[in-house]
């Protein structure tokens, strides 16, 4: 059962994304979603299809918070953006072992293989207090 407390999810970067903007490269951000919570990272402008954020996110975790996902998409000037993909990282590791380090997941849109995100999350378990 997964306690109370906050996760720290560190977005590294990304490798090999698929690139949508056919005319220049990619500005890619994701969108990080745990429960009801949702954050974003800021925009790799022009980074294409290898970004680097290196942004944390802190997230309240609670009983029924068992992944957390990434989405992906590029941000295009005056129209909408571009869902690049998703991952979706099961967090029982995470809960048991109390981090999972630096890690590599697959990103996916139609259930096809577009580009791989590297993320590291870190536990903390509220103390209960008497």
């Amino acid at each position: 059962m997964a306690q109370a407390g906050t996760l720290q999810v560190l977005l590294v970067g990304a490798k090999g994304l698929e690139n949508t903007d056919y005319l220049c490269n990619m500005d890619p951000y994701a969108i990080l979603e745990c429960t009801s919570q949702q954050q974003r990272s800021s925009v790799a402008s022009g980074k294409g299809s290898d970004p680097e954020w290196n942004e944390t996110f802190v997230f309240t975790a609670s009983e029924n918070a068992t992944d957390l996902i990434i989405k992906l998409f590029d941000s295009d000037a005056g129209t909408e953006d571009d869902p690049v993909g998703e991952a979706t990282i099961p967090l029982d590791a995470v809960y048991s072992e109390g981090s999972i380090p630096p890690t590599v997941y697959n990103v996916v849109k139609d259930e096809e293989y577009r580009g791989e995100i590297k993320i590291s999350v870190t536990f903390n378990p509220e103390v209960a207090r008497d």
